[in-house]
């Protein structure tokens, strides 16, 4: 029996049995009966082995780099951490995040993340980073310079690069890489946006897709994630197996993929590690499902340079 059904009973049964039960009495349930997009729960350790034994297709290319970008507060560092957390299974803390919400961007400088592989002696990295990088924000001269996101994208950016929100980098700067590698250049632009946020500013949205024009112009592949999608949706906060079947998220997810250009198969719904001090089985099914979807567009990616 579907939720819309229950509710109509129970509404029903609540009132003077000699009561008609009137349309207006009708309440639409927050989920669809089915979800609309099909998500294996159980199959974490096999994404996860894939992850695991994934190797970039070019011999010159040692790891496939990820970049992150997106407003402030959307949840770029604590992706990062999320990912570590399901890699190494187990709680742990690579990129600083900030657990206040702020219009200024937390993260300030360029940082190549890694994720470590074994221990000891035996210990390596995965053959996969994320750049983590200062946050959009609205109007100019705040946040992060659109064109040093575009100079990261064919490697310009030095590791450890402060952003300047009033001047974006030059040649002439320290930070500028004047030789990249093809490490160094970016093989998938992922752009992390809140599901618990109003409409994004014009602004903020103009970047964004000043951005992508150029990650277009370079063929290099794009998508999204949407994250804090258990405070947007109670009925994924209260089971977070519901995430594919809230109108409410798909909504939002549409209406994302209208303003920006990002297809719908490119948009993955995540929730971040936030409260929880242990694993949670549900959180790693959701990142794998993008890890996975990162690594595979990337690395076709890899194979055409």
């Amino acid at each position: 029996m579907d939720l819309r059904r229950i509710a109509l009973i129970r509404h029903h049964v609540s009132r003077p049995f000699f009561v008609p039960l009137n349309e207006e009495d009708v309440v639409e349930s927050p989920v669809l009966d089915e979800p609309w997009r099909e998500l294996r729960w159980g199959e974490n350790q096999m994404n996860l082995k894939y992850v695991q034994k994934y190797k970039p297709a070019q011999d010159d290319i040692m790891y496939l780099r990820v970049l992150l970008y997106g407003p402030v507060g959307a949840g770029k560092s604590s992706f990062i951490n999320s990912v570590s957390n399901v890699l190494r299974g187990r709680m742990t803390i690579p990129a600083l995040a900030s657990a206040t919400t702020s219009d200024k961007s937390f993260t300030k400088k360029y940082e190549t993340h890694k994720f470590i592989k074994g221990r000891g002696s035996s210990k390596t990295f995965y053959p996969v980073v994320f750049n983590d990088i200062m946050g959009l924000e609205d109007g100019t001269n705040r946040g992060v310079h659109a064109d040093d996101i575009k100079l990261a994208l064919r490697g310009h950016v030095r590791e450890g690069h402060k952003f300047n929100p009033v001047a974006p980098l030059t040649q002439d700067d320290p930070g500028y890489n004047p030789t990249p590698f093809a490490d160094d250049k970016v093989h998938v632009l992922v752009c992390v946006m809140s599901a618990n946020t109003p409409q994004m500013k014009s602004s903020v949205l103009e970047k964004m897709k000043s951005i992508r024009e150029t990650a277009s112009d370079l063929g290099i592949p794009q998508m999204a994630m949407m994250t804090h999608i258990d405070e947007a949706c109670g009925e994924t906060e209260r089971d977070l197996r519901n995430v594919y079947k809230s109108k409410h998220l798909r909504k939002k997810m549409k209406d994302f993929s209208s303003a920006v250009g990002i297809p719908m198969n490119c948009i993955f719904p995540v929730k971040n590690y936030s409260e929880e001090i242990d694993m949670n089985d549900d959180i790693d099914a959701l990142v794998l499902s993008a890890l996975r979807n990162m690594i595979n567009f990337g690395d076709d990616f890899i194979e055409r340079i």
